[in-house]
């Protein structure tokens, strides 16, 4: 069982920034890979970011240069800093936990970002 629990969101000014943190229940770095997606009503859920065990980082076009994920394997916590705000960016932003070896996911309860123009 993981459990997963995202916080950090809110509201902000464009240009401005947040950090938000997902915090599991168990040790993930070894057999989990985690990322970030976030959904805005009426759209699909899209990948933000993601972040290997051995570290490799993929993002999404539209967040590169501006968010950066990182991980504390000590803390068994995940990091989005997102920078330069967008108002597109407004959505619900959920932490994912992906089992590498039964490919099963994980979903934390989502966090709100609002980004205002």
């Amino acid at each position: 069982q993981v459990q997963l629990v995202e916080s950090g969101g809110g509201l902000v000014q464009a240009g401005g920034s947040l950090r938000l943190s997902c915090a599991a229940s168990v040790s993930i770095y070894s057999s989990f890979v985690m990322g970030w997606y976030r959904q805005a009503p009426g759209k699909q859920r899209d990948l933000v970011a993601r972040i290997t065990r051995g570290g490799s980082t993929n993002y999404a076009d539209s967040v590169k240069g501006r968010f950066t994920i990182s991980r504390d394997n000590t803390k068994n916590t995940v990091y989005l800093q997102m920078n330069s705000l967008k108002p597109e960016d407004t959505a619900v932003y959920y932490c994912n936990a992906e089992s590498s070896v039964s490919a099963r996911n994980y979903w934390g309860q989502g966090t709100q970002v609002t980004v205002s123009s």
